[in-house]
């Protein structure tokens, strides 16, 4: 069978780099191309240059569009804005898109939707295989644990990061609320400062640290009387991520249209 294009769209970034070498070693995966915003000061150098490997023969552009049209899946791990005109592209096109951005809104989120009606779309916030079963195991727990364990979710990242909490850490929070029964928007608690008055019973808490380099750490905590059950995952390189989006990506070309998740490729 032939390789499989996988286009990547923010090439040029510490994340892109990642996809791009994950891309390169993978089989049945090929390069299609890897784009960046017009202006960028890489453009024209060679994507494998880039990404520390030996060149590839594939040129870092600015054409999402044509980046689209010539590839069969495309990875976008980029902001807000960009992913949602990806997504409008993707669909335009029938290409494949595999979005791991993160800090995306409810209106966002129904655009992608909306675009997912006309081509495959896989979107997680992480794509790691250990944080999805982690949310797979979190929503087990939730549902066995009595109610009146406390859930609290505490996460690291680097100091770049510009959104909190982190999409996984929400992630996690949706996978306990779900185990409960209830809707995360309800129950989130996402900042404490001075006199808060006692713990509301059900709440599920979100803390969050930021600095240094930290990849992504993140821990479920279910505090109970007399005891404490943590289920917790540590990120050691962007490599894990980049693993699991070109496995997305292979798994989602010739996908009937439909906005799908990490869970659906990893059939948990």
């Amino acid at each position: 069978m032939a390789a499989i294009g996988i286009g990547i769209v923010g090439a040029a970034g510490r994340m892109g780099q990642a996809l791009v070498r994950e891309v390169a070693r993978t089989e049945g995966a090929k390069l299609a191309g890897g784009v960046e915003a017009p202006g960028h000061a890489s453009l024209g150098r060679d994507l494998g240059t880039l990404a520390g490997l030996e060149p590839l023969g594939r040129v870092l552009g600015a054409d999402a569009r044509a980046l689209f049209e010539n590839a069969d899946a495309v990875l976008d791990f980029t902001i807000p804005a960009a992913s949602l005109a990806h997504a409008s592209l993707a669909a335009e096109t029938g290409t494949a898109l595999v979005i791991g951005t993160t800090g995306i809104d409810a209106a966002g989120a129904a655009k992608i939707r909306a675009a997912a009606a006309k081509c495959a779309i896989v979107w997680a916030a992480n794509m790691s295989v250990g944080v999805n079963l982690l949310a797979a195991l979190v929503e087990q727990a939730a549902a066995k644990l009595d109610p009146h364990y406390d859930i609290e979710i505490l996460e690291m990242h680097h100091r770049h990061k510009v959104d909190a909490p982190s999409g996984t850490a929400l992630a996690l929070g949706r996978a306990a609320a779900k185990g409960r029964g209830v809707e995360l928007e309800r129950v989130s608690a996402r900042g404490r400062d001075g006199h808060t008055g006692p713990r509301r019973p059900g709440d599920i808490g979100f803390a969050v640290l930021r600095g240094g380099d930290v990849v992504g750490d993140h821990t479920v905590i279910f505090a109970g009387e007399g005891e404490r059950i943590e289920l917790s995952h540590r990120a050691g390189g962007r490599e894990l991520f980049a693993q699991g989006a070109v496995r997305a990506a292979l798994w989602a070309v010739g996908r009937p249209p439909g906005l799908y998740s990490m869970r659906d490729v990893l059939g948990l």
